[in-house]
């Protein structure tokens, strides 16, 4: 099936589909032998030889993992304030090009996944999967039952409280930006830690803080199919 340039250099994971249109563009790219600087050229990825910097373009194997994103971290492949990324935490592991399946913000933590296959994270992405995701979140609170009812989330649950601190457990099957941290400011209540347990019924488990391992086959399939 034919699409974009750019898009099937990311589609083979070879880079992003950003780096990708800057390829071309600066003529680093062959389609066929011949180099092409538009980055919306029709290709086929399965039959057109594509080359960059005259190397052939290869699709690589499918990759998926899990991290367990420390706090701090911006999810980037790179960022023009020079902030830690979580690119850091693969570094050394000789992976191929691989891109975050969704985002945590910078002052989160938990459960990351990231892949080669760009069909498998759009469907896990997708508005209309409703995929959950679970989070565990400390608030300068200590909520009644009724309060926590009243959150807009699709579960939210009292977890224990200690001292003038809650932690509850937050629901969502959407993927709007900041959205708990939205939700609790909207209450005038101060989010301490959030921490992102469960995609699914893929849960973080005792994957260690900065840790990443590759997903099983059957958790792949579960998340989103293979592609």
């Amino acid at each position: 099936m034919k699409t974009g340039l750019a898009r099937a250099l990311s589609k083979k994971g070879f880079c992003s589909r950003s780096e990708g249109r800057a390829l071309v563009e600066a003529g680093r790219v062959r389609v066929n032998g011949r180099v092409e600087r538009d980055p919306e050229r029709r290709v086929d990825p399965d039959r057109d030889v594509l080359e960059v910097d005259g190397r052939g373009v290869e699709a690589a194997a499918r990759v998926y993992l899990a991290l367990n994103k420390p706090r701090g971290l911006v999810t980037t492949r790179s960022d023009e304030r020079g902030r830690k990324t979580v690119f850091e935490c693969l570094a050394g592991a000789g992976l191929p090009f691989l891109s975050p399946v969704g985002r945590l913000d910078q002052a989160s933590e938990g459960l990351l996944l990231f892949t080669n296959d760009t069909a498998w994270a759009a469907r896990l992405t997708a508005p209309e999967s409703h995929v959950d995701k679970t989070y565990h979140v400390q608030i300068a609170a200590k909520p009644d039952e009724a309060r926590v009812a009243r959150l807009p989330a699709k579960r939210a649950s009292l977890l224990r409280s200690g001292g003038k601190t809650s932690w509850l457990e937050i629901v969502l099957d959407e993927g709007k930006n900041r959205q708990i941290r939205r939700m609790f400011e909207a209450e005038g209540i101060e989010v301490l830690r959030l921490v992102r347990v469960a995609i699914g019924g893929l849960a973080l488990g005792d994957l260690a803080k900065g840790a990443w391992r590759f997903l099983t086959p059957p958790e792949v399939a579960a998340l989103g199919g293979r592609s």
